[in-house]
């Protein structure tokens, strides 16, 4: 679990998994950011720093994710690109990006 907090109060989260345990690579899930702070770039954040967490607890450098569609540019800006078609998780559509 990766928190971010602002004034002792969560305000960022995101889950790494290592490989194996959600996909065959390492990957991050559950982001989230609290509704009311997304405008200080905390997504940005909480990304960087689970990348970090996963290069480092895991030596892992290729990083899959289910990402929302609507927040493909977002995930790119990250280095995320791209794989696959778009497919249907909890009823919202996603598509599986990769950062290499």
């Amino acid at each position: 679990h990766i928190l971010g907090f602002k004034n002792n109060k969560i305000v960022a989260y995101t889950r790494i998994f290592k490989p194996g345990d959600y996909f065959e690579n390492a990957s991050i899930g559950r982001v989230v950011v609290a509704k009311n702070e997304r405008k200080h770039n905390y997504g940005y954040d909480i990304m960087n720093a689970s990348i970090t967490a996963v290069n480092n607890y895991f030596n892992e450098t290729i990083i899959k994710i289910s990402a929302q569609c609507y927040l493909v540019k977002f995930y790119n800006n990250l280095g995320f690109k791209q794989i696959g078609e778009q497919y249907l998780e909890d009823n919202i559509p996603h598509i599986s990006m990769i950062k290499s």
